[in-house]
């Protein structure tokens, strides 16, 4: 009973490190799947801000970003996989007599799928094809589908988002809510060109100031081809600087990128920052009318705190351990002083200091690894009930089980040390008079 009073502290010490590190664990995996889910190494870009008199437009004010722009770096950046532009929209969609606000609608390529990890769960994408003729067509999440159609299924059914028809031809799988707590199957995705000419409208952007006046004439003849270019006088270099010029082309709200893995990020930004700055006629010092945003640093955020919380619980638990080595210590200690008369007829039999030393340092490690291996039963059982009922994910940890027998033997060896130096020190004749 004394001794197994004794490995209690161990015992407890070890459950706590095992039951931390997978508690530890399996936050940060639920923190990585939640993260993922916006999309494997996910680079962003969207345009940057402009200024008018004085006047920031803030983020999104300056068009210049283009399809143009998307499909060379597809073509001139070997490291990316996928590359997805993409312009926003919101609206009310409707069918029949119910109607639903979605939390985002998208209008892109099929890459964006790609880009996001994110499968057709019922139905099919729409293709490339669909893109080029602006098909009235869409995807939707599983939380419009309920919104709008309720248990009956959307696939072939026809809704309506602004006044423009739209055929449901998938349904995206569920992805539940992002790190910001936002549902992501509140979402209707279609074919960027329908969303952009057909539901939207093609809207104006501000001209970058880099952007020349023939420049601006030659895409306005473009689009209007029964115009001369000379009814629009070219404005002077002053003028440009000072009140940027509305020009109508095909502008993209952003363009989604997937590199592959995190370590191509930086690569890819290098990439994509030579090939938009060449592309815009950026001049070297000049700043970027564009901002590229690497959304695995929230990834490597909340990697970073999770691994900050782990350590501190696991620092806790190993104080248990430190306080389960002292009561070995002491226990040794008692063990010795009671059976000061064993030690003294070993010694008088022949026995040697190190015999002794060699006997209470074992007893010692026993306890401490009879422990550990009751500790990591206890750990393991509490991490499973803690799954099971909490509904708190776990995750098996074997180097936190290695670690506890590693530091049970390491506390046997150390706070066993000093009470079997003490009895292998005892005078065999004092050690036999001791009552």
């Amino acid at each position: 009973m004394r001794s197994s009073l004794t490995c209690l502290g161990i015992i407890i010490g070890v459950a706590a490190v095992i039951a931390m590190m997978e508690i530890g664990g399996g936050s940060s995996r639920a923190i990585e799947q939640a993260v993922a889910s916006l999309g494997a190494s996910v680079i962003q870009i969207d345009p940057a801000d402009i200024s008018v008199a004085g006047v920031s437009s803030g983020g999104g004010g300056r068009a210049t970003l283009t399809m143009e722009d998307a499909e060379a770096l597809r073509r001139e950046c070997s490291i990316l996989q996928s590359v997805a532009p993409s312009v926003d929209c919101n609206g009310q969609a409707v069918y029949e007599n119910r109607n639903w606000r979605p939390g985002r609608i998208l209008g892109s390529t099929p890459d964006y799928l790609a880009v996001r990890d994110w499968p057709v769960e019922e139905g099919e994408s729409f293709t490339d094809d669909d893109v080029r003729s602006s098909a009235a067509v869409c995807l939707i999440g599983r939380t419009v589908a309920e919104k709008l159609f309720g248990v009956e299924s959307p696939l072939g059914k026809e809704l309506r988002l602004r006044g423009v028809g739209l055929k449901v031809v998938g349904i995206l799988a569920r992805k539940g809510a992002n790190v910001m707590g936002q549902d992501q199957d509140d979402f209707l995705l279609a074919p960027l060109t329908t969303v952009k000419f057909r539901v939207t409208g093609q809207r104006q952007g501000s001209q970058s100031p880099l952007a020349s006046p023939a420049a601006s004439a030659g895409a306005i003849s473009q689009i209007y081809p029964g115009q001369q270019s000379s009814l629009y006088p070219a404005p002077s270099a002053t003028q440009s600087a000072d009140t940027p010029q509305l020009v109508r082309f095909t502008d993209l709200d952003d363009t989604w990128i997937a590199a592959g893995s995190p370590q191509n990020i930086p690569l890819a930004i290098r990439q994509i920052n030579a090939v938009l700055r060449e592309r815009h006629h950026i001049k070297p010092g000049a700043p970027d009318d564009f901002r590229v945003r690497d959304l695995t640093e929230i990834s490597q955020t909340f990697a970073a705190t999770s691994r900050v919380m782990t350590n501190l619980l696991l620092v806790v638990a190993l104080i248990s351990l430190i306080v389960g080595g002292v009561g070995i210590m002491n226990i040794m200690l008692v063990s010795v002083t009671e059976r000061t008369r064993e030690i003294g007829i070993r010694m008088a039999v022949g026995a040697r200091a190190s015999d002794i030393l060699r006997q209470f340092l074992t007893e010692a490690v026993v306890l401490c690894m009879s422990g550990g291996i009751a500790g990591i039963l206890l750990g393991r059982g509490v991490s499973v009930a803690i799954n099971t009922f909490l509904h708190w994910p776990t995750l098996l940890s074997l180097p936190a089980i290695v670690a506890s027998v590693a530091v049970s033997c390491t506390v046997g060896i150390v706070f066993g040390f000093y009470p079997a130096w003490k009895a292998s020190r005892l005078d065999p004749i004092e050690a036999l008079r001791y009552e």
